[in-house]
């Protein structure tokens, strides 16, 4: 007997259940005809747009979000957030009711054919002493409904639903904005815009602007089905499974009894016909047996795409996410990409806002972003030539390796199912102060910083909750020593908070298990200074004054 099947609507696939809907409040500049000028507005409610309004927040920035519908996405499309996206979700007050929620992973396997043991098995998270899981898995309207609560409760962020955007006036010195409502046209201006409105963004049209990439021929059907089941919290991918020959397929498990099945169906395909209810349920039938019960909660075909703009930032107009950049959904980089698009820009159009950076910070979010970008695509791209190879050769390669990884380790390490998430470490960046001692490579500058356990003031907590907003600098201190550097950075034009690090005692911040120490290569003497974005501008052997203040000009496009 064929499972309840959702109202589709159209072959894109529709969720079962509707979100909560959000009031539509008319604007006073409907009627009143006033122009209103704001610091910052965003294009897009989804999880971008809305991280980007809390971090703008945070930092003491006002913004308003104009978003077209009345309600957060439909479906659980994004539904792996990794550890890095965690990190940046804890700071904007979302990351421990993410968590309570999600479905806590770190470990993924691979099938081969009809094998019940994996051919390869990897850890996302080694290192276990941290805060955040390697991912969790968590519908996206989830994460967005926790930034709709954050922002609810904020005086510095607004959010209009049912507000589009139909013409964009990018000036030199501030942008306008004409948007349309149920009731009537208004327009407002700003200094910058984020747009962060999708990948079909219609900001991006508005403008005149394109992409560039591939789009891979290939069709895969999502369906996220309702059930009971005793099957780990593993991410369990297949290459040529007996319930979908010759194609690959994955597994996820969702909060709420959800479990995401995702088959590869090729490129010749009708896709109507793939989507009748009965071909579906034959395919879902043949993953989890003919006896399992359940309901489906989303179904819909996909192809994707790598494509990029050229260039993120347009004058005052600055694109984010899938706006700016696609990838295919294998490896979660796509919404974990554009999250830490959010983390990167948001500090800096504070600081231009402020006075404290030059508007060329800016142009920083291109150096740093498109090269994060470059290596999504590139990562997603050779995930899916090897799992929906084109030619001959390379289908042959891919047996081989499949083949191979049964018995050898070196060919386990070639089988790519998703290379998943990991923070893009900035290496090129002109923000960085480069190394000028010996240290080991791991949190060199332009890497996000890595947390780890500590004690503050007699207290658990952790390394990472410290970090962030400001400027940092961290400081490994000798047993017993009075270090004084702090007063020389805090007296500055851009003041940076200094935290001592002890290996002992009941004040302050105290690494306690050494994981600190080890992770950062620190000895007595070592200095960190460290952006508001939690990643790493330089590092020292010995703390200099001069250095690190020289430094933080550097990091702030001021030298």
């Amino acid at each position: 007997m064929a499972a309840k099947y959702p109202d589709l609507g159209s072959a894109a696939g529709k969720a079962k259940q509707a979100r909560q809907t959000y009031e539509f409040i008319k604007p006073a500049a409907i009627d009143s005809g006033e122009v209103a000028h704001l610091p910052v507005i965003i294009v897009g409610g989804g999880p971008v747009g809305l991280a980007a309004a809390i971090d703008l927040a945070g930092h003491g920035i006002q913004s308003l979000i104009l978003e077209r519908s009345n309600t957060v996405s439909d479906g659980s499309r994004a539904i792996c957030w990794a550890k890095r996206t965690l990190d940046i979700c804890d700071r904007l007050g979302t990351g421990e009711r993410m968590l309570d929620k999600g479905v806590t992973w770190d470990v993924g396997k691979v099938f081969v054919g009809a094998d019940r043991d994996p051919v390869y098995t990897f850890d996302l998270l080694p290192d276990k002493e941290q805060k955040m899981p390697g991912f969790i898995n968590l519908q996206q309207f989830y994460t967005e409904e926790y930034f709709v609560a954050e922002i609810e409760a904020m005086d510095r962020a607004e959010i209009r639903w049912q507000n589009e955007v139909i013409a964009i006036d990018n000036e030199p010195d501030k942008v306008t904005l004409t948007v349309k409502t149920p009731e009537g046209e208004y327009h407002v201006s700003c200094d910058y815009l984020i747009a962060a409105d999708g990948h079909r963004s219609p900001s991006r049209a508005l403008l005149g602007l394109g992409f560039e990439g591939r789009i891979f021929e290939d069709n895969f059907l999502i369906a996220d089905v309702r059930m009971k089941a005793d099957f780990p919290a593993e991410r369990r991918f297949w290459f040529d499974p007996p319930f979908n020959p010759g194609q690959t397929s994955l597994m996820h498990k969702q909060p709420d009894d959800v479990w995401r099945l995702d088959f590869q169906l090729g490129w010749d395909i009708d896709r109507t016909e793939a989507m009748q209810p009965e071909n579906v349920d034959k395919k879902v039938r043949a993953f989890i047996g003919p006896d399992v019960e359940f309901d489906y909660e989303w179904v819909s075909i996909y192809t994707f795409s790598c494509l990029k703009m050229k260039n993120f930032v347009h004058n005052r107009v600055i694109f984010a996410g899938d706006a700016a950049h696609l990838v295919s959904p294998f490896g979660a980089r796509g919404a974990n990409g554009g999250l830490q698009d959010a983390d990167n820009l948001a500090w800096k159009i504070a600081y231009v806002l402020q006075g404290l950076a030059p508007p060329e910070l800016l142009n920083t979010y291109d150096d740093e972003r498109i090269c994060a970008a470059n290596e999504n695509i590139l990562n997603s791209s050779r995930s899916t030539d090897f799992m929906t190879p084109k030619t001959k050769v390379s289908r042959f390669f891919r047996d081989a390796c499949l083949e191979l990884s049964r018995e050898l380790p070196f060919a386990r390490a070639l089988v790519n199912s998703g290379r998943l998430s990991v923070p893009c470490v900035l290496d090129q960046s002109p923000l960085n102060t480069s190394d000028t001692d010996d240290f080991s490579p791991k949190q060199r500058p332009g890497a996000a910083c890595m947390d780890a356990p500590v004690q503050l003031d007699g207290k658990d907590s952790w390394l990472l909750e410290q970090l962030g907003w400001t400027f940092k600098g961290l400081y490994f201190a000798a047993e017993d020593e009075d270090f004084r550097g702090a007063e020389a950075l805090a007296q500055g034009s851009l003041p940076v908070e200094v935290i001592v690090v002890r290996t002992r005692g009941s004040a302050g911040l105290v690494d306690q298990q050494g994981l600190v120490a080890k992770h950062y290569d620190a000895r007595p003497g070592t200095f960190y200074l460290i952006r508001p974005d939690q990643h790493v501008a330089g590092r020292w052997r010995q703390f200099d004054a001069q250095q690190v203040q020289q430094a933080l000009r550097k990091a702030t496009a001021q030298a």
